[in-house]
């Protein structure tokens, strides 16, 4: 198939509000090319704490649609984006290295964090759950990061997100009706890749209907074939796009709301770096 369109893959400019000049220089070694430079929210700080169980409920059940899920993921590293890293949904479940920039106090590494929500604030391009904004810290200095404030600086990049013992799943949603209407969300993505589209088809059948992207990772169809169904994927990473097939039965003929399925596959691919020549890896 030809190559598809895609969207950037890495962070973008400052929201409107974000006043930054110049830009500090950073002590610590390169990050990877098309590192981006902007700020973090933490949203455990007492600055934030008369919302703070809000906002944690919102990483769970939030723009992104993963409900309780989104708390198995990443062993609690969260994260909730900016509209341009958010990209309507699309950025839903991708992962992305951030670190803060004092050497004293951050970790060179900075922590890994996925995508669960959207960050409504015009100020960050992040906001970090508690667990994330303090693995940025070098050990026994969680207590230091906190105190320079709710919102410090940071760079991040987007980075693979890695699975290693789930492969892509469909968690069918309780306003599912058997058999035309038909909702699920998207779980456990891999690689550095967008979802683009879905499309659902009965086993054996080449009459494929397309799905709609409802929200966040939700996709839906009112036009559900009966019987057993398959499903295909549009993936786009870096310069390229393809389709990825799930190769045999995901939702069997009496599929139930609420259940989680298997669907055989893992998206593991990398995107294409938009740089030449690239500057050293950070690891």
């Amino acid at each position: 198939m030809p190559p598809l369109p895609l969207p950037s893959l890495f962070g973008r400019r400052l929201p409107i509000g974000a006043h930054i000049s110049p830009r500090p220089p950073s002590p610590l070694p390169p990050l990877l090319s098309q590192v981006r430079f902007s700020l973090s929210l933490y949203l455990g700080s007492s600055a934030h704490v008369w919302h703070n169980v809000l906002e944690l409920i919102r990483f769970k059940a939030g723009a992104c649609g993963y409900g309780s899920t989104a708390l198995g993921f990443n062993q609690g590293y969260l994260a909730a984006a900016s509209l341009s890293l958010y990209r309507a949904g699309v950025g839903c479940g991708s992962c992305f290295q951030v670190r803060c920039l004092d050497p004293e106090i951050c970790r060179p590494t900075g922590t890994k964090v996925v995508v669960t929500d959207l960050n409504r604030s015009n100020l960050t391009a992040f906001a970090l759950s508690p667990r994330a904004f303090a693995a940025m810290a070098r050990p026994n200095s969680a207590a230091r990061l906190n105190h320079l404030g709710s919102i410090i600086a940071v760079e991040y990049k987007r980075v693979p997100c890695e699975y290693p013992n789930r492969n892509l799943s469909l968690r069918v949603e309780e306003t599912s009706r058997r058999p035309r209407s038909l909702t699920f969300k998207v779980l456990y993505q891999g690689g550095q890749t967008d979802i683009v589209a879905v499309d659902v088809a009965r086993v054996g059948s080449p009459a494929w209907q397309f799905m709609t992207r409802t929200y966040g990772a939700v996709w839906a169809t009112n036009r559900a074939p009966d019987g057993p169904l398959q499903f295909r994927f549009v993936v786009t990473g870096g310069y390229d796009g393809k389709w990825v097939w799930a190769p045999e039965e995901v939702l069997p003929a009496d599929w139930l709301a609420g259940q989680v399925y298997d669907a055989g596959v893992r998206i593991t691919d990398i995107a294409q770096e938009g740089c030449f020549p690239c500057a050293e890896e950070w690891h």
